[in-house]
């Protein structure tokens, strides 16, 4: 014979929800990392900061990141160098001190999107500088994670 506790219990987890009066679907989890908590500014801060180093970078070594990016087919490369800089710059910042943070994570996404295959292709890449490329792809991808992370936080507000 059956415990009362075992004909009780529901069968699966949509028993529970209906009993709970709602679904999966209907339920919002409280947030667990509140966007004003230590760690989500740590994070903010240190995916900006590289952000940010990045860009000037563009500025503090321009003729080489020109050439290199001439190299690479890119158009107007003395003009888009020193946009994607200003881009990064500020897309760093804006997420770092969570200003217009849409504005700020989708630049960056878009600019990681569009660079990272066009700059760092690595399967075209000669054996001399295939690691260095293949390193530089996937930083980008971790940090094109990071900026759709933010992204989607942002989007929550």
């Amino acid at each position: 014979m059956a415990t009362a506790t075992e004909t009780d219990a529901p069968e699966n987890l949509d028993e529970v929800a209906a009993e709970d009066g709602g679904t999966d679907d209907d339920d919002v989890a409280p947030d667990p990392v509140p966007n004003n908590s230590l760690f989500f500014r740590l994070a903010r801060l240190l995916f900006g900061a590289v952000l940010v180093y990045t860009g000037l970078t563009h500025f503090r070594q321009l003729e080489g990141y020109v050439q290199y990016a001439d190299a690479k087919g890119i158009p107007e490369a003395e003009t888009m160098v020193p946009l994607s800089g200003g881009l990064l710059v500020s897309s760093g910042l804006g997420i770092a001190f969570w200003k217009l943070p849409k504005l700020a994570a989708g630049a960056a996404a878009t600019f990681l999107v569009v660079a990272t295959p066009t700059m760092h292709d690595f399967w075209n890449a000669d054996e001399e500088s295939k690691q260095t490329e293949t390193n530089a792809f996937l930083k980008n991808v971790a940090m094109l994670g990071g900026a759709l992370a933010f992204l989607v936080r942002a989007g929550e507000r």
